[in-house]
Formats: structure tokens, sequence, C-alpha cells
């Protein structure tokens, strides 16, 4: 079983060292991601700044529990969205996509534009 060209082809694949495993891109891919972050912290708390006013002219004095929920809804959301994506553009700019194996490649028949 161990023989099986897929299994050695996987283990040629995990032995290989790139992208998030050499500690020099690592470090570097790390530092862009954090420096990310913290610009989109910045963002996401004008943008609780901007809700909290828009919310005040609209609708007046809000209680407590209104501005504590709108800061934590608009500010976790918005960074939610920030991470996932600064997460795949560190993933793709790292070359760690390359790193997938597709496993079903073979398997899958190419399209013919010709048969139709």
């Amino acid at each position: 079983m161990l023989d099986d060209h897929i299994f050695v082809s996987q283990r040629k694949e995990m032995t290989r060292k790139q992208a998030l495993d050499d500690p020099q891109i690592a470090a570097a891919a790390w530092t862009r991601f954090r420096r990310i972050m913290l610009w989109m912290a910045a963002g996401g708390a004008a943008c609780v700044a901007a809700s909290l006013i828009f919310l005040r002219l609209w609708a007046g004095p809000m209680p407590i529990h209104m501005i504590i929920a709108t800061i934590l809804g608009v500010w976790l959301t918005f960074m939610l969205g920030t991470g996932l994506m600064a997460l795949v553009f560190l993933s793709s700019g790292t070359g760690h996509d390359e790193q997938v194996i597709d496993r079903i490649k073979d398997e899958v028949p190419e399209h013919d534009q010709d048969a139709r």
C-alpha cells in the first residue's frame, strides 16, 4: 500500500521545504500580515465611529447596550472579513497554494469543446 504512486508523490511533496516552511519567508509573511491587520483594525475603528455617528443622527440617543452591541458587531464583522481575506493573500503570496496536491486532477475528464 505504501508503494502506491500516490503515496510516493505525497511523501515527496511533504519533504519539500517551501513557502511558510522556510523561517525567513514565514517571518516576513507574518510580519506583513500583522501590519495589514493593525491597519485594518484602525479602519474597523473608523467604521465603528462612523456607524455610531450615523445611528446617533438617525435614531437619537442610544442605550449603552445598543452602543456596545454596535461596537462589537461592526468591529468584529469588519475584522473577521479582513482576517480571512488577509489569510488568503498570505497563502497566495507565499506560494503556499502551489503546494496543494490535487488528488482528483487525473480523474476528472477534460471538457471537449468540439463535442458540442
